[in-house]
């Protein structure tokens, strides 16, 4: 592991060539690598440039800022930076693909190809940047990347699992730094970075070494236990794009992706290895059947599951069907304590309120009046201004001069809004108002229902003999014959049956 994970070990500032998240606004976030040059070869003359509708970010502005800054948006020179072909070193404009022309427009133009020049030859990170130039409005705040974050900001390749959900996954499963879990439908990669983080106690010295668990802990000679997640999935394409992101974000230590399709495979290891199994003491099982991949999460001597061990096991299914046909395969293949639970969750926000007409022009606010005084001091202003306008008027058709009566003085809004901002800089904002809380009106998750159930470990009878022989209970005695396994109050009971069958013998006889 050349470098530690952002996601696991995060530094002081933002990094080059790391990981960061821009934060324009509530549930609105970018994700975006930062480069001391231009990667992408866009031609701002700023460099590496991120844009949003929030303005535009040269990465020069959010290289070795402290996590949590707020970053003002620049002025970038748009005009110049030629966008399309400059990649390929031609300069050339893009051609309008014939299939998109019509008959009428004619051959196409012949465009004159321009000599690739010395700007275009030139090594990006050679090239000089221009100083960016704060612009008048919009910021962001910098943050480090967690996977609460990165489910609230990644692409979303299929349906994802939100932080609600994942949280209270990882704690039913008893996920705990060291632990070896399986993940089965990767999608997205949102429970895989959560769980990474949760079985997460260092960074193994070998990457193809496998997790062990605590039971392998009464080995001498086994090698510090490293957490490990192994996520399958059946779709290769989200497979390579799942472990590019892992790749890239310092996990593939951590992370093993792989492209199977369970029903079939099941979780049998690719290549050779000095451990052929997994022993997962964790399952985690987003498929549309998971029912059909049950029959490989059994105790046999191929098994990827713990034999040490009791192992958590949880499905998440989006129907009701698709539950019941679980729990009765969960039911034969042997797993206890078999659950369901369904997650609502609400966002509450808290924030406090601001009523008055001392607010009147500010953003945020109820500029409402808050006490009777304030209403009966705003209506008498009003009337005030309308007996000054009538008397105006009336003073102007008589022919006299309106300032011979005077009737107070006139405050126009836009003096009084003046007012209300110049006063605004002597306020603690922050204190006033009273404290409300209201709930999300719109709930960003979905429907679904989480099976949970319980594998024990596999007993023998060697595990029964150690166990006899550590409570002190002496060797288990062999048994002999049928009666010698069967309690005295059943010996009792089958005995007055047959005395009951008997006796009906007889009777039938006579």
């Amino acid at each position: 592991m050349s470098t530690p994970s952002p996601f696991l070990q995060p530094s002081a500032a933002a990094c080059p060539d790391a990981l960061a998240i821009l934060h324009l606004k509530r549930d609105l976030l970018t994700p975006t690598v930062l480069r001391t040059y231009d990667d992408e070869q866009l031609g701002y003359a700023e460099g590496k440039v991120t844009t949003t509708r929030y303005g535009n970010y040269p990465h020069s502005t959010l290289i070795a800022q402290p996590w949590g800054s707020q970053i003002r948006a620049s002025l970038v020179d748009t005009g110049t930076r030629g966008r399309v072909g400059l990649h390929l070193g031609s300069g050339k404009k893009r051609k309008r693909e014939p299939s998109s022309r019509s008959q009428r427009d004619g051959p196409p133009p012949v465009e004159r190809a321009i000599k690739p020049g010395p700007e275009h030859t030139r090594s990006p990170e050679l090239k000089s940047t221009k100083p960016p130039i704060p612009a008048p409005t919009g910021f962001c705040h910098i943050l480090p990347p967690t996977p609460e974050i990165w489910t609230a900001s990644l692409p979303h390749r299929t349906q994802v699992v939100y932080t609600p959900d994942y949280s209270y996954i990882l704690q039913r499963l008893r996920v705990t730094p060291g632990t070896t879990l399986i993940e089965a439908g990767a999608g997205s990669g949102s429970f895989t970075h959560a769980a990474a983080r949760a079985v997460f106690n260092g960074y193994p010295k070998d990457p193809t070494t496998l997790g062990h668990d605590q039971s392998t802990q009464e080995l001498p000679t086994a090698p510090p236990r490293t957490g490990r997640v192994w996520s399958f999935d059946f779709h290769e394409q989200r497979v390579q794009k799942l472990a590019a992101e892992i790749q890239e974000h310092g996990l593939e230590g951590i992370v093993t992706a792989t492209h199977r399709d369970v029903y079939q495979d099941g979780f049998a290891l690719d290549g050779p290895s000095s451990n052929p199994t997994i022993n997962a003491s964790a399952v985690f099982l987003d498929l549309p059947a998971p029912w059909m991949a049950l029959r490989h999460l059994t105790r046999h001597p191929l098994s990827p599951l713990n034999p040490l061990i009791s192992v958590h096991l949880c499905t998440f299914s989006p129907c009701i069907e698709q539950v019941q046909r679980t729990v009765s395969a969960l039911r034969s293949l042997g797993w206890l304590e078999i659950e369901m639970v369904e997650l609502s969750s609400h966002r509450i926000e808290v924030r406090r309120e601001r009523v008055g007409l001392q607010e009147e022009g500010l953003r945020g606010v109820n500029a409402s009046p808050a006490t009777l005084e304030e209403a009966l001091g705003r209506l008498r202003e009003v009337e005030g201004r309308d007996r000054s306008y009538h008397h105006g008027m009336t003073s102007q058709t008589r022919g006299e001069d309106p300032a011979d009566e005077a009737t107070g003085e006139y405050v126009s809004k836009q003096q009084r809004l003046q007012h209300i901002r110049d006063a605004q800089a002597d306020r603690k904002l922050y204190n006033e108002g009273r404290l409300v809380h209201r709930s999300e009106p719109e709930l960003k998750t979905h429907t679904s229902y989480l099976v949970f159930a319980i594998l024990p470990r596999a007993w023998t009878d060697d595990d029964e003999r150690r166990a006899h022989e550590w409570l002190g209970a002496g060797p288990v005695k062999e048994s002999n014959g049928a009666n010698e396994s069967k309690s005295k109050r059943q010996m009792k009971r089958e005995a007055k049956e047959q005395a009951g069958s008997s006796k009906d013998i007889e009777m039938d006889d006579e």
